[in-house]
C-alpha cells in the first residue's frame, strides 16, 4: 500500500471561495482523486500537519476529513491515519448525531419559524425596503445601539448607547479589536483551553497565545499576572461564563480579582460573552468592573440562533472611532434587515422569550446528560449548551473519537482547544447538546456514549487475519 506524503501533491486544489474552507478541502481531495494525484491506499496528512500547511484551524481539517468520509472518499484506522478508500464513493458511515457543533437548540414551546415570519413582516411594514437593502456607514444607528445596551444590561449594567457597536458576528468583532490593538508577533494571554475561533484568528493575524493556568473558575489571577509579565503579553482573551470548552465560570469574587489584575497589568481585554445571558441569575461581566480596558463581545448566534448572527461590541470610551473604522474595513457592516429584526425583538420582548425558551431546553438536555453519563466524568453548567467529558483509562481521545464515530456520533477532541502547541492535552472531549433535533435522538446518543465509556477499548487485533 503506497503511503506518500500528499501535502505537496494536492493542496494546490484547495481554493478559497465564498463557502466554508472545510468544504474546499474535501472538494480538493475529490479533485485530486479524479486526476490521479491521490490513489486508493494513499494516506492523507495528519490533521495538525495539514492545518499548518493550509494556515487553517485544526477543527477545519477535522470537519474536512469528516466530510470526505461522509462522501465515501476516505477511511480512518486507529493509530494509522486517514486513507483514500479502495472503493471511492462506496457507502460510508453516516453521522446520525452531530455533537461537534455548539449551537443553541430550538427554543422550548416556541415556533422560531412563526416568529421569523411575523418579525420580518413587521419590519417590512415599518421601514423603507430600499433603506434596509442599502449600505450603511458606522456600526449601528443610535436606537439600534440602545437596544443592544438594553439587551446586555443584565451582565454589563447601564451602558450609554455610544459604547455599543454592531458587527456581523463574534469573529468580525474580535478581528476588529485584535486588528486594531495588536500586531504580528504580539502575545495574547488566554485560557489554556480556548475557543477555536480565537485560535484561528490568532493564527491569521500572526499572534502568539500564552496559556494561563486555570482552575474550576477559569483563570487564576496570580497566574494571569505571571503569564503576562513572563511573556510580555499585549492583551488578554477570556470567556468568564460557561467557558468553551471547559464550562468553567468565574464567581463574583474571582471576577473582581481578575478585574484588579487587569488594572494592575494595564492591558486591554477581549471578553467573550457568548454565554453570559444563559444563567437565570447572570454574573457581572468584566466590562462592568474594568470599563476602561475591556472590550466585551456578545453574540446572538448563541442566545437566539446561528442564522440570526449579530454581535454587540462594548468598547471603552474613546475607542469607538478606531473600532468602527476597523469593522467597516474588514466586514463593511452587519445586515440592516437582521439588525432591524433583532432590534424590534429586543424592544417587544420576543428576544427575551426566545432566550428563555433556549435556556429551558438547554436545562432539560443537561438533565438528560447528567442522568445518562457518569457524573464523575462530566464537567458542565446546568444552563449551558455543552459538556466537558473526561475519559477514563484506558480510553485515549483518538481511539474514543474513532470508536463513537463508527456509531454515528461526532465529538470534538481536546486538542482542538489547546492554546499553545506542545502543551499538556487533557484526555477529554467536548459534547455539544444543542444541534440534535429531538430528545429521543439525543438520549440514544448519550446512552451510546455511556456504554462506550464503560467498555474498555480493544487494541492490537485490527491487523490480525
Amino acid at each position: 500500500m503506497a503511503l506518500r506524503n500528499a501535502i505537496g501533491d494536492w493542496v494546490v486544489d484547495v481554493q478559497p471561495g465564498s463557502g466554508p474552507r472545510y468544504l474546499a478541502i474535501a472538494n480538493a481531495i475529490g479533485a485530486a482523486m479524479d486526476r490521479g494525484a491521490l490513489a486508493p491506499g494513499d494516506r492523507l496528512p495528519p490533521h495538525r500537519a495539514l492545518a499548518a500547511a493550509l494556515g487553517v484551524d485544526l477543527t477545519t481539517v477535522t470537519r474536512a476529513y469528516s466530510e470526505a468520509r461522509r462522501r465515501g472518499l476516505v477511511d480512518s484506522a486507529i493509530g494509522r491515519g486517514t486513507f483514500i478508500r479502495a472503493d471511492p464513493g462506496g457507502e460510508a458511515p453516516q453521522i446520525s448525531v452531530d455533537m461537534s457543533m455548539n449551537i443553541p437548540p430550538a427554543p422550548a414551546n416556541l415556533s422560531l419559524r412563526d416568529l421569523l415570519r411575523d418579525g420580518v413582516s413587521k419590519v417590512l411594514r415599518g421601514a423603507d425596503v430600499a433603506t434596509l437593502m442599502a449600505y450603511r456607514a458606522g456600526a449601528g444607528a443610535r436606537e439600534e445601539r440602545a437596544a443592544g445596551a438594553a439587551w446586555l444590561a443584565p451582565v454589563c449594567g447601564a451602558l450609554p448607547a455610544s459604547r455599543v457597536l454592531l458587527a456581523s458576528g463574534t469573529q468580525s468583532a474580535m478581528l476588529a479589536v485584535a486588528g486594531t490593538l495588536l500586531r504580528r508577533g504580539d502575545v495574547v494571554a488566554t485560557e489554556a483551553l480556548t475557543y477555536p475561533g480565537f485560535r484561528a484568528l490568532a493564527a491569521h493575524l500572526g499572534l502568539i497565545m500564552a496559556p494561563v493556568v486555570c482552575d474550576a473558575e477559569g483563570m487564576l489571577p496570580a497566574a494571569l499576572e505571571e503569564t503576562c509579565h513572563r511573556h510580555s503579553a499585549r492583551a488578554i482573551y477570556c470567556t468568564p461564563s460557561i467557558q468553551n470548552p471547559t464550562t468553567a465560570t468565574m464567581g463574583r469574587t474571582r471576577r473582581q480579582e481578575i478585574a484588579e489584575a487587569i488594572n494592575r497589568l494595564n492591558l486591554p481585554v477581549i471578553e467573550d460573552g457568548a454565554y453570559d445571558l444563559f444563567p437565570r441569575d447572570p454574573l457581572p461581566a468584566l466590562v462592568s468592573l474594568a470599563p476602561e480596558r475591556v472590550y466585551h463581545i456578545a453574540t446572538t448566534a448563541k442566545s437566539l440562533s446561528p442564522g440570526l448572527r449579530l454581535a454587540y461590541l462594548v468598547v471603552p470610551e474613546g475607542a469607538q472611532p478606531a473600532i468602527t473604522a476597523a469593522i467597516r474595513a474588514t466586514a463593511m457592516m452587519a445586515s440592516p434587515l437582521l439588525i432591524s429584526l433583532i432590534t424590534g425583538w429586543i424592544r417587544d420582548g420576543t428576544a427575551q422569550a426566545i432566550l428563555e425558551g433556549i435556556r429551558a431546553e438547554a436545562v432539560a438536555r443537561q438533565a438528560l446528560c447528567a442522568a445518562l453519563l457518569p457524573r464523575r466524568h462530566i464537567t458542565t453548567n446546568p444552563e449551558g449548551l455543552h459538556v466537558w467529558l473526561s475519559l477514563p483509562a484506558p480510553w485515549a481521545v483518538p481511539d474514543f473519537v474513532t470508536h463513537v464515530r463508527a456509531q454515528g456520533l461526532a465529538l470534538v477532541p481536546a486538542n482542538a482547544f489547546t492554546a499553545a502547541p506542545g502543551g499538556v492535552v487533557p484526555n477529554a472531549v467536548r459534547l455539544a447538546l444543542g444541534a440534535t433535533a429531538d430528545h429521543g435522538r439525543l438520549e440514544a446518543a448519550l446512552r451510546a456514549l455511556g456504554l462506550a465509556i464503560a467498555s474498555p477499548p480493544i487494541h492490537g487485533f485490527a491487523n490480525i487475519v
